[in-house]
């Protein structure tokens, strides 16, 4: 059967995340029914990431087996004629047969964003977790370096997080303001459950002056789940890329989320 991969967007408020569940709505279900009255049969997606209950995406990657063969504009177009107004369909092709969106992956970057004001924003209120406290933006930076390379985040790993090892390998994290907003950017090979919201939570915990830079190394080396502080909210957080290698040609898309610049490290 053809091999497709597709290049998803949505708001994930309305959702109880990406994968599939009998007992609510779920971003995976709503795409696989439409992508299956398009293929006239029933179609199965794999996805990137697992994205949880009210995160969003800018760029999930997906691929399916289709048992027909459409023209890469079915998908698109026939796709986001049928889909909500909160799920689009931003690419779709024909890839090889050995593409797999999981585990082909070689990394995978996620943004989470802060407004820090206290007031709030009528129009930019959507995506967004909204922190009136002040933070301090040096002192957080300098905390996310401890947070760099591999090492075992169990102290940041959620409680009933299902991987068999805590060990992940991650290549960036940075923190810039926009105006009223701070914006993180983490590149890692893979997450476990809840990893960017906990090291969010962690750092503004830094930036509020409620914990030292110094803090956040002894508390990875405690690898203790138990010292940390809770969950940031899911508000915020954006799937906006994945990296494959160029043979699968996958492209490249603007990752946002909205009016955030391409490359927030430039």
């Amino acid at each position: 059967m053809p091999r497709y991969a597709a290049i998803i967007e949505y708001h994930g408020a309305r959702y109880a995340g990406w994968q599939r569940q009998s007992h609510t709505l779920a971003v995976q279900s709503v795409v696989e029914q439409v992508f299956s009255k398009i293929a006239d049969a029933p179609i199965e997606t794999f996805c990137a990431g697992r994205t949880d209950a009210g995160v969003h995406a800018t760029h999930q990657i997906v691929h399916f087996d289709s048992p027909v063969t459409r023209p890469d504009r079915a998908w698109l177009l026939g796709g986001n004629s049928q889909l909500p107004a909160d799920i689009a369909v931003r690419w779709a092709g024909r890839v090889s047969e050995e593409f797999h969106a999981r585990f082909s992956a070689r990394a995978r970057t996620y943004r989470y964003v802060i407004r820090n004001s206290p007031g709030r924003s009528a129009i930019a209120a959507a995506g967004v977790t909204c922190i009136a406290d002040p933070l301090d933006l040096a002192l957080m930076q300098q905390a996310a370096q401890y947070f760099l390379g591999e090492q075992d985040f169990s102290s940041v790993r959620a409680a009933g997080c299902g991987s068999l090892t805590a060990w992940r390998n991650i290549h960036h994290l940075q923190l810039h303001r926009c105006g009223d907003y701070i914006v993180l950017e983490i590149t890692a090979n893979a997450f476990l459950h809840h990893m960017v919201r906990n090291i969010v939570a962690v750092l503004c915990a830094v930036g509020r002056g409620e914990q030292t830079v110094q803090w956040v190394g002894e508390l990875l080396h405690a690898r203790d789940r138990q010292l940390a502080p809770g969950t940031a909210a899911p508000d915020g957080l954006h799937l906006v890329a994945v990296k494959y290698p160029a043979r699968f040609q996958i492209p490249v898309l603007s990752p946002g989320p909205l009016w955030l610049p391409d490359r927030l490290s430039q």
